[in-house]
This record gives C-alpha cells, sequence and structure tokens, in this order.
C-alpha cells in the first residue's frame, strides 16, 4: 500500500468512495456529509493546493482518501473547550477521510493517520488536530484509539457542530 498526493486522474475514484461513505454515514442515520459536501470542487481545490492524499493498494487502485494540511482552518479559531496546543501555533489537519467499502476495518484510516503524523513530525509539528459529527462514534472511536483527545466544539462555516480533537505528537 502506498498514501500519495492525489491527481485529477484520482477524483472519480475518490467522488466513488465518497459517495460510499455518505450512503454509510447516512445508513447509521448520521447527517454528516449528507449535504453537497464533499463535492467535485472540494476535491479538485484541494488537489490544486497539493492537500488531497490517497491510498492505493498493490495494484495502484484508490482505496482511500483524505485531506491533510498544514494551514490553519478558520473553524477551528474559535472552540466551545480548549485547544492541547496554541491556536497560533503550526498545526495539521485532517479532514474528508473515507475508505472504500470493500476496504473498511483493515487499519486503513490508522495508516493515514501515522503517515500524517510522520509528515508532521518531519517538519517538527507537534499537533494534529480533528473535527467529526457527534454521532460519528466509528471516527471517534478511532481518533480516540490513536490518543486524540476531546478539546470541544467547533462550528462548520454553514453552522453545524462538530466534535473537535486533538493529538500532541
Amino acid at each position: 500500500m502506498q498514501i500519495r498526493r492525489s491527481t485529477f486522474k484520482d477524483i472519480p475514484d475518490i467522488m466513488v468512495i465518497i459517495a460510499d461513505a455518505k450512503n454509510h454515514l447516512a445508513a447509521q442515520k448520521i447527517e454528516q456529509w449528507q449535504n453537497e459536501y464533499p463535492n467535485v470542487a472540494q476535491v479538485e481545490n484541494d488537489i490544486k493546493n497539493g492537500e488531497s492524499y490517497v491510498l492505493v493498494n498493490k495494484q495502484s487502485k484508490v482505496i482511500a482518501t483524505a485531506m491533510f494540511t498544514t494551514r490553519k482552518e478558520p473553524t477551528y479559531k474559535v472552540i466551545e473547550g480548549e485547544w492541547k496546543v496554541n491556536e497560533n501555533q503550526v498545526y495539521g489537519v485532517i479532514h474528508r477521510m473515507a475508505i472504500k467499502a470493500s476496504f473498511r476495518k483493515l487499519g486503513l484510516a490508522a495508516q493515514l493517520f501515522k503517515a500524517f503524523h510522520q509528515q508532521l513530525n518531519k517538519q517538527k509539528i507537534q499537533s494534529l488536530k480533528i473535527d467529526t459529527h457527534k454521532e460519528n462514534v466509528g471516527m471517534q472511536s478511532l481518533i480516540k484509539k490513536l490518543g486524540y483527545q476531546y478539546c470541544g466544539v467547533i462550528y462548520t462555516n454553514y453552522g453545524d457542530k462538530r466534535m473537535a480533537f486533538e493529538k500532541v505528537l
């Protein structure tokens, strides 16, 4: 398995994975991703910014996707709670992580997190932040298992509440 930056050729595969993730969340009655987000324009923007990543298997098939950046997340500026590392310092952020349905439960999300932790360590950045829907217990369970701590509530740019987590590396 290899993690690499996404290319525009990957967009159809990424969108299939995202559509599948939307269906998976909907089946659990989780409202997260049940609107027009994430969409093709968002993925294209992530690719243009060098912030879209895919995990490919030995056959070079895209089996997972995520957005990872060290740019500040505007919605993290205000939190009902407190970040572990000061918001003024550089930190990493993960958004839009999804695993292809037939590859779920194989630890691939943890592999993505590990790769992003390694990138941050190389850059001497000590914090990775993520947010998720209060009903997305699968993601919450994973990030807690990986050592993330609950920090409080943030609001998306469209006003939805999200649980915010952070790991100090």
